[in-house]
């Protein structure tokens, strides 16, 4: 018999893109990372991939190292710990619920989707290479 959010020995899991809006008058987008939540696993996670040539082509001058600071902070803020700043004390769903609050920024998250999943880290694997690289 399964547990309210588990089915088949698979959790529920909730994920958002990562999206890359270099120039904001004009509205172009690209995916450069994917967001892993599992309340079940008390599981979060961010895997990123900047695409360059695409940063380049929508914005010839745009911030590189600056757009991969703000992956790699969201990276952090999921990892936790001193990497988190002041999200370090916080549980897993918390700072998922921070991280896919809407901003406005270069790198920002895109709408929540759900899914099942037996492996949370395997997901955000799938995802990345499916929707991401």
């Amino acid at each position: 018999m399964s547990t309210a959010g588990q089915a088949s020995g698979r959790d529920v899991f909730e994920y958002a893109l990562l999206r890359v809006v270099p120039r904001v008058e004009r509205g172009e987008c690209f995916n450069a990372g994917v967001l892993v939540y599992c309340r079940a696993k008390s599981f979060v996670t961010a895997r990123t991939h900047l695409d360059e040539g695409k940063l380049r082509a929508l914005d010839p001058d745009a911030d590189v190292a600056g757009v991969r600071a703000a992956l790699r902070a969201v990276e952090g803020v999921c990892a936790g710990g001193e990497a988190a700043g002041q999200a370090a004390c916080d549980d897993a769903g918390r700072r998922f619920r921070w991280l896919i609050a809407p901003r406005s920024t270069v790198v920002r998250p895109g709408p929540v989707h759900t899914g099942l999943t037996a492996d949370p880290a395997a997901e955000a694997e799938r995802l990345l290479d499916l929707l991401v690289r």
